[in-house]
């Protein structure tokens, strides 16, 4: 990638709401170079693509923004995965996949994961405000940690293994959409492979020996057999790239969304005001950030036939890039959509978590660690704000996990 596209990349996914504005105003879509798609930015348009999966087919979804070299593709050749997965998928091959996950996070298994969820959340809130220092970066101290313990439990790991597995994301995120040089390249390649080999792990393990886990489900649903016949190699890189894609959704998405949610309540001091007076408001606070700023920004579909979509032509195989944070801010469907209002009526729904055959398997969950968090965090730092020597907060420049790169507060 040279460096003139790197850096209006770089412009663009941090602050990617003035584009957004500009494509919603356009006659049709808009295409945009730079991510080498057109732009999906209405509300009613985002809708339409979402609910014509067989036009519009995921199978490049998660397509990065850059190819790593010959060198780090020969260390990922030697790990698991690379196989369709639940977001990549369509048709029937979804459903075979979805359909674990749907199982797995049920409203009572959530339900059951809360007490965890609470308990996390306290040791982690009392790591920090148990110090005496008054200051805290909530990225690293909070944010990055609880949604990667809270998954790891959902799964079935050893709470040993979730920060490794949690870094494998991270630096999964870094090869497909940071440029950078052959040696960093292949270093993160090195990483991803010990989080593949720790998942096949697992995978083998719950074949033998099945517990009431996620990972259970998924090896159970997707490679039935008797405990005492292996896996196949076939059925262990397909289990691997179904847990590798839920850990990275689980854990990432759920990261950002608390950032930006608690970045922008202190921001809007009298709406964190509000909240810690009438901490009711947290839930109609929690969609209200979602729709305000949302942690997964844009996914992109391509189509399967010529379609037209809000009047422009589409060829086959054509890339749109579907901006849900730009349906958020469309004023067709939310009224002053630049205001950040946890008053706001949510009579238009929001898209945070998608619609349709691909929506968010895991909003209950994601849900739940933010409102745990609110609550924890009105209730025990009600003096909470924005540190005033550390002003400038910095969005990570991607799209599909939108969050600040650090948040420092005090209180």
């Amino acid at each position: 990638m040279d460096r003139q596209r790197h850096d209006r990349l770089d412009e663009l996914t941090r602050d990617p709401y003035p584009l957004y504005a500009r494509a919603r105003a356009a006659d049709g879509l808009t295409f945009v170079p730079e991510f080498d798609a057109w732009l999906v930015a209405r509300d009613a348009d985002v809708r339409e693509v979402l609910r014509r999966p067989d036009d519009f087919s995921s199978a490049r979804v998660l397509r990065g923004d850059v190819y790593p070299s010959a060198e780090a593709f020969a260390v990922l050749g030697e790990g698991f995965g690379g196989r369709p997965f639940v977001v990549s998928s369509d048709g029937a091959a979804h459903r075979r996949l979805r359909a674990p996950l749907v199982r797995g996070l049920s409203g009572a298994r959530v339900a059951a994961l809360v007490p965890y969820v609470k308990e996390r959340a306290e040791a982690l809130v009392d790591s920090f405000a148990g110090q005496g220092q008054g200051r805290v970066e909530l990225m690293e101290a909070y944010a990055r940690r609880l949604p990667g313990d809270v998954i790891g439990r959902l799964v079935g790991l050893d709470p040993a293994d979730v920060p490794r597995v949690v870094h494998g994301g991270h630096q999964t995120e870094r090869l497909l959409f940071r440029p950078m040089g052959e040696a960093a390249q292949v270093a993160l390649a090195q990483d991803i492979v010990t989080m593949q080999q720790i998942l096949d792990g697992y995978a083998r393990d719950r074949r033998a020996a099945p517990r009431d886990d996620l990972c259970t489900e998924l090896v159970t649903s997707l490679a039935p057999g008797p405990a005492d016949e292996p896996l196949t190699l076939e059925q262990r890189h397909e289990l691997v790239a179904q847990l590798q894609n839920f850990l990275l959704a689980g854990h990432l998405t759920t990261t950002a969304l608390i950032g930006t949610t608690v970045f922008h309540l202190l921001r809007h001091r009298d709406q964190w005001e509000r909240l810690t007076a009438e901490p009711a408001r947290i839930p109609a606070a929690i969609e209200e950030a979602a729709r305000y700023d949302t942690a997964l920004q844009a996914f992109r579909r391509v189509t399967t036939r010529a379609v037209t979509l809000a009047g422009t032509e589409l060829p086959e195989g054509s890339e749109v890039l579907v901006a849900f944070g730009a349906a958020g801010r469309d004023a067709a469907r939310h009224p002053c959509p630049d205001v950040f209002d946890i008053e706001r009526r949510q009579g238009g729904r929001h898209l945070a978590f998608g619609l349709g055959p691909h929506a968010c398997v895991g909003a209950q969950l994601a849900r739940e660690q933010l409102r745990i968090t609110l609550e924890l965090l009105t209730r025990r730092l009600p003096g909470l704000r924005l540190a005033d020597d550390r002003p400038d907060v910095t969005m990570r420049p991607t799209l599909i996990h939108r969050a600040p790169e650090a948040l420092h507060l005090t209180w």
